[in-house]
């Protein structure tokens, strides 16, 4: 459903739809995922712009960000422990909101450390115009704390990739879904440490289970079928507020698109929190 609304978003304006695999995290990565994703796009009818972008080839340029940062003093090495973060009070997301422990010094130097970005003080708010859900602003030194921009285990945060991979891929609008709406701020902070641009953004509702809890990979989530292209675009537009004809129900993947480029209208999401299923 993101990727639908995003390609929506993208094709509406004339504009072009990128695709990039955020495989920093080298260790999780199931092999052959990454092309059975492509694959499954393709057959729903999805076309990207360009080549895709694979993070995990690019770690020489997050290591350069990572550089003019700590030039400016904004990044320390923080030694502290799963066990230490376990008992630090946790924001509503279930994140440990870090209170700066470790910014005078890393208390266990044997440790390899993690390196956390210096957000400043409580009491000063991060705020932007999202284009569905309308005004946000996070104080996020209270919210979330210094955060990490590079693990103990050597890979990169994801807040740090996408800001640098946001700017050179030219990327002037991020839809995404309404869980990475906390991040937002996080990477504005990132953004404007780094002199770099602050694209538009809107977060797409959420794919829920009925309880209201997000759609799990462990719970009800099942594959998509690609003979079944289709019936479950339809059903997608649907979802995102779109009435597409009861015709176009037996159409094909194409036609399908055609309309809806044609016809993407945002109004009826901002009336959205989530979607269940």
């Amino acid at each position: 459903m993101t990727a639908t609304g995003s390609y929506l978003a993208a094709r509406s304006k004339r504009g072009s739809w990128l695709v990039r695999m955020e495989d920093l995290d080298q260790a999780r990565e199931v092999p052959g995922a990454a092309d059975r994703i492509l694959r499954t796009l393709e057959l729903f009818g999805f076309e990207w712009d360009g080549t895709v972008v694979r993070q995990s080839t690019r770690t020489h340029r997050y290591e350069a960000a990572l550089e003019r940062l700590q030039s400016q003093g904004l990044v320390y090495a923080c030694s502290c422990t799963r066990a230490d973060l376990a008992r630090l009070p946790q924001n509503r997301d279930g994140e440990a909101v870090y209170p700066g422990t470790c910014r005078q010094g890393a208390r266990e130097t044997s440790l390899a450390p993690a390196l956390r970005f210096l957000t400043g003080l409580p009491g000063r708010l991060t705020a932007f115009h999202d284009g569905l859900q309308g005004p946000f602003a996070q104080d996020v030194a209270a919210a979330v704390g210094d955060f990490i921009v590079r693990r103990r285990d050597g890979y990169f945060a994801y807040q740090l990739a996408v800001v640098i991979d946001d700017a050179e891929q030219g990327i002037t609008e991020v839809v995404r879904g309404c869980d990475l709406l906390d991040n937002t701020p996080r990477q504005i902070l990132l953004q404007r440490a780094l002199g770099l641009p602050t694209p538009a953004y809107a977060h797409l509702p959420l794919v829920t289970e009925p309880d209201g809890s997000k759609l799990s990979k462990r719970q009800r989530s099942v594959p998509l079928d690609p003979a079944r292209a289709p019936e479950m675009l339809y059903r997608t537009l649907c979802e995102l507020g779109q009435l597409p004809p009861p015709g176009l129900l037996r159409a094909s993947v194409g036609s399908l698109w055609a309309w809806a480029v044609e016809n993407w209208d945002t109004a009826p999401l901002k009336e959205l929190s989530h979607v269940a299923v």
